[in-house]
């Protein structure tokens, strides 16, 4: 863990390598994406056939490539009953929420009495990714499909590893919640060909989304054009900005939140109490110690987590603006006036008791956000990654001849005489 203070003279030369730290994988996975992809695109369900036994010991053949909407069913029956209300209250928060999102429909009448204006609609299909096994989240399954669904998606397709059989029951109930309509017990980059170009068994889809390991990031990556993606996702990182006044336990369990996620995730603290800062710290080292994923998120803090001391925390928000951090919590009583100061971050919790974790289960928005500095031109997931909109003309006799005269004009200088030629004659 870094311990970074404003006031060190080379406090610019090290705060600048951790804006530039790459946390990425360090493998270069992009030529393997390239031939699985061209694999499944050649051979189709083949390929899914000898790369699902190949990476995940599972025989699709002999156990069955579906995963039956009855089987989602029985799962949600049999779940636990609070873990049961928990996701149907998270579903029903997301729900609310990304209802809200929905573009409206324009449709009016300009100063030349031309009709203009644009119809939203949903895509076709639309796939989401969830990871198998160990790394297997509930919450993202609900945080990809329910805006899927209140787009208007009809067709909504889920590809998930199951390693050596393994399926993951929360996993299949938050399906049943969500509504989704197939489920194919296929992983990795192969499934997000899939999706992409479709096999025998498989119908593509319009848009992918969800999250995955560097191989599934990568293909989203370069199936991108032939299918919509949300984004192609890095490792976790979370931003804090608190003073002293928190419980320097609360700010440890909010920094390893997402340490606990990868190696390669990244916490970083902002404060202007030095003291605190060294709490915190202790605090951290104290949790670790009990922690469950506590070599996860010791090998996350100690490679790329990092404490700065800054004068005031007004001091802190540009240099939180150059980080542009997926999470960004504003540990404060009046957290306004730094949330008013943020111009790049995926999602901000405001104050002392809302911390990020509330965010990635029953808040309502979506967990699903830019990281590595994306932040700078990126939005979190939402209701338009599943939607597109048609814009719209209508004219007559009357307005045509007011501006169609320019248009020729246009054309003319472009040097495109069919384009000047479709208007003049409209007009003659």
């Amino acid at each position: 863990m870094r311990l970074l203070k404003h006031s060190d003279t080379d406090f610019e030369a090290a705060f600048d390598a951790l804006v530039n730290d790459r946390r990425g994988s360090d493998d270069d996975v992009s030529a393997d994406v390239s031939a699985i992809i061209k694999k499944v695109r050649e051979q189709g369900d083949k390929a899914l056939i000898d790369l699902t036994q190949k990476f995940d010991g599972f025989d699709l053949t002999a156990e069955g490539w579906v995963i039956s909407t009855e089987q989602c069913q029985e799962a949600l029956d049999t779940l636990n009953p609070e873990l049961r209300a928990a996701l149907t209250l998270a579903a029903k928060r997301i729900a609310a929420y990304h209802d809200a999102q929905k573009p409206e429909d324009r449709d009016y009448i300009d100063a030349d009495n031309i009709r203009l204006g644009a119809k939203w609609s949903a895509v076709d299909a639309a796939g989401i990714y969830v990871p198998g096994g160990r790394a297997a989240y509930p919450s993202s399954v609900l945080m990809n499909a329910i805006p899927a669904k209140v787009a208007g998606v009809q067709r909504l397709v889920m590809v998930t590893p199951t390693p050596k059989g393994e399926i993951n029951k929360t996993v299949l109930a938050a399906a049943a919640i969500a509504g989704v309509d197939e489920i194919w017990r296929v992983g990795g980059a192969q499934a997000i060909a899939a999706l992409a170009y479709g096999t025998d068994t498989i119908d593509p889809v319009d848009v992918i989304t969800g999250p995955g390991n560097a191989w599934v990031a990568e293909a989203k990556r370069q199936v991108y054009g032939t299918v919509g993606i949300d984004m192609v996702a890095g490792p976790s990182e979370i931003v804090v900005v608190a003073d002293n006044q928190n419980d320097p336990s609360w700010i440890a369990a909010d920094l390893l939140s997402q340490a606990e996620h990868d190696p390669t995730s990244q916490s970083i603290l902002f404060t202007d109490d030095e003291a605190f800062a060294a709490s915190v710290s202790s605090e951290v080292d104290a949790l670790l110690a009990k922690l469950a994923t506590g070599e996860t998120a010791g090998a996350s803090w100690r490679d790329h987590g990092a404490i700065v001391v800054c004068p005031t925390l007004d001091d802190a928000m540009p240099m939180v603006n150059r980080l542009a951090a997926e999470h960004v919590e504003l540990a404060v009583d009046n957290p306004d006036d730094l949330f008013a100061q943020i111009k790049h971050a995926g999602s901000v919790f405001l104050g002392r008791h809302t911390p990020e974790a509330i965010g990635d289960y029953i808040a309502g928005p979506n967990h699903v956000l830019p990281t590595g500095r994306r932040a700078r031109f990126a939005s979190g997931l939402s209701v338009l990654d599943y939607m597109k909109r048609t814009s719209f003309i209508a004219m007559d006799e009357n307005n045509f001849s007011t501006i169609g005269p320019s248009a020729v004009r246009l054309a003319e200088a472009e040097g495109l005489p069919a384009h000047a030629e479709s208007v003049r004659k409209r007009l003659s």
